[in-house]
């Protein structure tokens, strides 16, 4: 997806104007193609007397003819972006709306409001707004355009408005409730297997995730076990003047790998990690989805069921069924054109990443073995000088 295509150039210090920061991003369609830049940086802690919270800049350029001006900055917390996706899965039940990061994303590898956590949270918000930018249908959601361009106290008066979050959670339930307890009589074939290839799906992602997470887990053991061993050698080599050199080659080897593996690590946790975490939660959001589709569907199918064994009011009925009809093939069109524009982007995202971290474990081994391989030939050289200094007379 080249709109997902982020060049770390921003610096939290240095405020940057919305127009000035489209050029900080390169886009592989070109941005004569787009019409609608959003970037999601400059984060803020704010500290109150009852939480302390993160804001984010979201700065916004377009050219569609909808918005009043061409340029807006906000300032927005994680709460808002929760308020963003649940107004767009209430608006569009049957489209796949992208996953925000978690509350504790990578919980127990970094600490909350380290710098790591909100760089890793500031990116999955850029990349959340601007999936929904790409969007054919949500791009165009009168929410979205009110979170991207409307102040603080205007957002606020607009949250208002709606139904409260218990009210949305309490629908939610509901329906999956409803959709788990009603038998889907007429569902065609392509969402069965939409079913079982999610099933199947969420099964290898998540068990993809843990390895992942073991890979690192050991990753930053041998890291650390590294840092303590390099410099043993560098103390021994005080102790052993016949073999100080060698020894201190060692300790010189070991620091370079030291580096290597400290780079290699943060590939995992920048590219692999957050990707594989992003897929695990696109599997339970498509599973939702399902659910809501079918929750139609048996609606649809109870109606048909009561008008069966109905004698009377037969024109009520019919006319339920029709508008129902139509809800359901609404849904399915949505949903189809929707499951095949995100199973490319998800086979792209994966191939693409896994792609990288073959990349890079090759760099990471070849410069290991470097390494050492150069420090074996110095020392080959060494033993040849000493032994032919032993055989002259």
């Amino acid at each position: 997806d080249p709109s997902l295509v982020e060049v770390n150039s921003f610096s939290p210090s240095v405020p940057i104007s919305p127009s000035s920061m489209t050029n900080q991003y390169q886009f592989e369609d070109g941005p004569e193609l787009r019409d609608l830049f959003i970037v999601v940086d400059d984060p803020e802690s704010h500290i109150t007397a009852i939480e302390t919270f993160i804001t984010y800049r979201v700065a916004t350029k377009t050219t569609r003819g909808e918005f009043d001006s061409s340029e807006y900055e906000v300032r927005r917390r994680y709460q808002d972006f929760l308020w963003l996706k649940s107004k767009l899965e209430e608006a569009h039940p049957t489209l796949i709306i992208p996953p925000l990061p978690e509350k504790f994303i990578m919980k127990g590898m970094v600490e909350r409001f380290s710098d790591e956590f909100i760089e890793t949270r500031r990116k999955a918000l850029h990349k959340f707004l601007n999936r929904i930018a790409d969007h054919p249908t949500l791009t165009f959601n009168e929410d979205f355009k009110i979170f991207l361009t409307a102040q603080a106290w205007e957002l606020s008066s607009h949250k208002k408005q709606g139904p409260g979050l218990l009210s949305r959670m309490g629908q939610t339930v509901r329906a999956v409730a409803s959709s788990v307890r009603g038998a889907v009589k007429n569902r065609p074939e392509m969402f069965t297997e939409m079913n079982n290839y999610m099933e199947t799906f969420s099964q290898k992602i998540n068990l993809l995730n843990k390895i992942a997470h073991r890979i690192y887990k050991e990753e930053r053991d041998y890291f650390n076990e590294m840092k303590e061993y390099g410099p043993i050698h560098t103390l021994w080599s005080a102790s052993e003047e016949d073999i100080a050199d060698s020894l201190k080659g060692i300790a010189s080897c070991i620091d370079r790998c030291c580096k290597a593996t400290e780079k290699q690590m943060a590939g995992l946790s920048e590219h692999l990690l957050p990707i594989l975490q992003e897929y695990v939660l696109y599997s339970e959001i498509l599973m939702g989805v399902l659910k809501r589709r079918d929750q139609i569907q048996v609606e649809l199918d109870s109606k048909v069921d009561a008008l069966a064994n109905k004698r009377t009011e037969k024109d009520l009925f019919s006319e339920e069924i029709g508008k129902l009809e139509d809800k359901v093939e609404r849904a399915n069109n949505a949903l189809k054109a929707d499951w095949d524009r995100w199973k490319q982007n998800m086979q792209w995202d994966i191939r693409s990443t896994f792609t990288n971290v073959a990349e890079n474990n090759l760099r990471y081994y070849e410069e290991c073995l470097a390494t050492w391989e150069s420090f074996l030939a110095s020392q080959t050289v060494d033993l040849h000088v000493d032994e032919d200094s032993e055989d002259r007379p």
